[in-house]
């Protein structure tokens, strides 16, 4: 498959800034249409992305994984498909996970989250939280799935590792080991029926990686632990959501019930838990923030599901400029972006739009 690209000039969002206090989307003014995420067997409603960085077995420097929720039915939690999407808009399917093919224990079988980063050696690591039919009243704790660089499953990781719906993931490779920073929002979840349950963890993850045998899983932590979720009928569940680590090793989590950023210090060494660590920011622009990254000069991007926004922070907690990217929600700003990755180079910030199973780019 491929996707051509459609640009349409970017009007700022009413208080945005165009590069004020030096943030990095204020350079921004463009939003292009890279390609279609969606696979020949159907898949939509695209969720987590990680930025290729080394070609190695089927994966291209430069392109950029994505992973689906949903089904061809458009049911949540069933989606099975990686694609790799090109700058040019060229499109492939990386991997296509059948409940068979998996190497381990992975409570529901498979059903894709925004979970999704890339090991040294090629080594993909995605999230599962899968459904029967769509509804959270079947949902499973899931597991991370591990791929080989052709998209091959490798082994698992669930229940005993820490794992119990994994919603979302950050990943920080240094040599031979890989850090996996992993929003789990399934515990007394789907019992609450709907109500909010303080229940929600970050889990760090600490792999062996090497290029022949499968990652090993050398240590489990609960680092982050009290944030609050609950099911949800458009977004089968909605709790701490995208997470990324900052260059002083402080990770920063998209905490969506509260509609802030929170603050786990230490985290690239933490063994034990700073419950839901401290607020950077709340309310605001940031409005139901979902995916989450860092950018280049250090600030907090996260995009928010109720209005649409990409919204820059500082670590310091001063918001300093936002974005509107999701004219196709229904209404307009509503549910339709999750997950987003810097492009290669800084100069511009992918993201995908799941009411229109896009890739895009803002630039």
């Amino acid at each position: 498959m491929a996707g051509a690209a459609a640009t349409a000039v970017f009007a700022l969002a009413p208080g945005a800034q165009a590069g004020a206090d030096g943030s990095f989307i204020g350079n921004f003014h463009t939003l292009s249409t890279v390609a279609s995420t969606v696979p020949a067997n159907g898949d939509v409603n695209p969720y987590g992305m990680a930025v290729v960085q080394q070609s190695v077995g089927a994966l291209v420097q430069g392109d950029v994984l994505i992973s689906n929720f949903n089904s061809v039915k458009n049911t949540q939690g069933t989606g099975t498909t990686i694609v790799q999407v090109s700058p040019q808009g060229a499109v492939s399917v990386f991997a296509q996970i059948k409940a068979s093919d998996l190497h381990g224990s992975c409570p529901g079988g498979v059903g894709l989250t925004t979970a999704l980063g890339i090991l040294r050696d090629g080594w993909v690591v995605v999230g599962s939280l899968p459904t029967k039919d769509g509804t959270a009243a079947t949902a499973k704790a899931g597991c991370l799935i591990v791929l080989n660089n052709q998209g091959q499953v490798a082994e698992t990781f669930a229940g005993k590792d820490g794992i119990d719906g994994p919603w979302d993931m950050a990943v920080v490779n240094h040599g031979p080991l890989s850090e996996l920073f992993v929003t789990n929002v399934m515990k007394g979840t789907v019992a609450a029926n709907g109500s909010v349950v303080d229940n929600g963890t970050v889990q760090r993850l600490i792999l062996l990686v090497g290029p022949s045998q499968p990652p090993a899983l050398i240590n489990s932590a609960t680092i982050g632990s009290g944030f609050p979720q609950r099911t949800d009928p458009a977004a089968l569940v909605v709790g701490a959501t995208g997470d990324a680590v900052g260059s002083n090793g402080t990770l920063y989590v998209a905490n969506a019930l509260d509609n802030s950023i929170a603050a786990i210090p230490n985290a690239t060494w933490r063994t034990t838990s700073a419950g839901t660590g401290n607020t950077v920011s709340s309310g605001g622009k940031i409005n139901d923030p979902l995916g989450l990254t860092m950018a280049p000069n250090g600030d907090i991007l996260t995009v928010n599901g109720a209005n649409g926004l990409v919204v820059e922070t500082t670590p310091q907690g001063k918001q300093i400029a936002n974005k509107f990217l999701d004219k196709s929600g229904s209404p307009p700003g509503s549910g339709a972006l999750f997950g987003l990755v810097v492009a290669p180079e800084g100069d511009g910030l992918y993201y995908v739009d799941d009411a229109t199973n896009t890739m895009n780019l803002l630039h």
